[in-house]
């Protein structure tokens, strides 16, 4: 067996392939409005985008990163990039609606929203949870308004005010989660105790520390324990959450402000430019020039 073998992977571009009847903007985001027309691949994917659906009527299953799970009407579906999606199977009469967004579109989207904590946190834990009917139907109400912006191809600012709008959707959809992690704090594992306090610490502190130990003293653990703990909880590495922070920011400031490069290094605390330069071109692919010339 060639343990070599390349997943196939799910982004805009993609799903744009697959389903061309789908609403998008160029490849940063699609809008599916019925998913049981969507050609689900045959084989499992790895997300290399957000996604983020609702079941509006029937039953189906799948799993994530070999976990299955079961949806039925009024249940919300929120899968992280590099999870592996797969093992698909719909009941007949089963409908929802679904958007599909890359990291760079969701991550300027959600610059400045206070504790997005909360998505990621619980987007890992449960990717599946229900609405009761009013909340279903104010996210159906808000995906149609997204919606007629997205097909409006002659607004000037069609792609900024549809960011406003799915902004003002992650709002409430956080507003919701929150309600959830407060009922549940109680049942709470020591693991995801130290998941949520960790992602906290790091969403306050990543401008200034990058350092895992410096994380593990602030919750007066080890390393090692720090390390282990996150990785079971989000198959993900105390450091990939670090830099993935640090590297969004960077993104969006390259992107969306006026500062030089230098400057945006002195701001997020890096030794030099050529340091920021060095670690943005590690994790991003480019330069910070070319990234911000593209």
């Amino acid at each position: 067996m060639n343990k070599n073998i390349k997943l196939a992977e799910v982004n805009v571009a993609h799903a744009k392939h697959v389903y061309p009847e789908g609403k998008y903007i160029d490849n940063d985001l699609i809008l599916f409005e019925d998913i049981a027309k969507v050609p689900l691949p045959s084989s499992s994917s790895r997300m290399k985008s957000l996604f983020l659906a609702l079941c509006t009527s029937g039953k189906a299953r799948y799993t994530v990163d070999t976990k299955q799970h079961e949806v039925s009407e009024g249940d919300v579906i929120i899968i992280s990039e590099g999870q592996v999606v797969g093992d698909y199977l719909l009941s007949p009469d089963c409908k929802g609606i679904a958007l599909i967004m890359s990291y760079d579109f969701f991550h300027n989207t959600v610059s400045g929203i206070h504790e997005l904590s909360a998505l990621f946190l619980f987007a890992r834990t449960h990717p599946v949870f229900h609405l009761d009917a009013q909340q279903s139907k104010d996210l159906q109400n808000d995906i149609a308004h997204i919606k007629q912006k997205i097909i409006d191809v002659n607004h000037r600012f069609r792609r900024e005010l549809v960011m406003t709008m799915l902004k003002a959707l992650i709002y409430d959809m956080s507003n919701i989660i929150y309600r959830f992690q407060q009922l549940e704090t109680e049942g709470q594992t020591r693991a995801e105790v130290i998941f949520r306090e960790f992602i906290q610490a790091v969403e306050k502190n990543f401008h200034t520390e990058r350092r895992v130990s410096w994380y593990a003293k602030q919750l007066c653990i080890t390393s090692k324990y720090l390390s282990e703990t996150i990785r079971s909880i989000s198959k993900r590495t105390p450091s990939d959450w670090i830099d993935s922070y640090v590297t969004r920011e960077l993104c969006v400031m390259l992107k969306n402000s006026t500062l030089s490069i230098k400057q945006i290094a002195d701001e997020m605390h890096f030794a030099n430019q050529s340091f920021m330069g060095k670690y943005f071109k590690e994790h991003v692919g480019m330069s910070p020039t070319q990234f911000r010339r593209s």
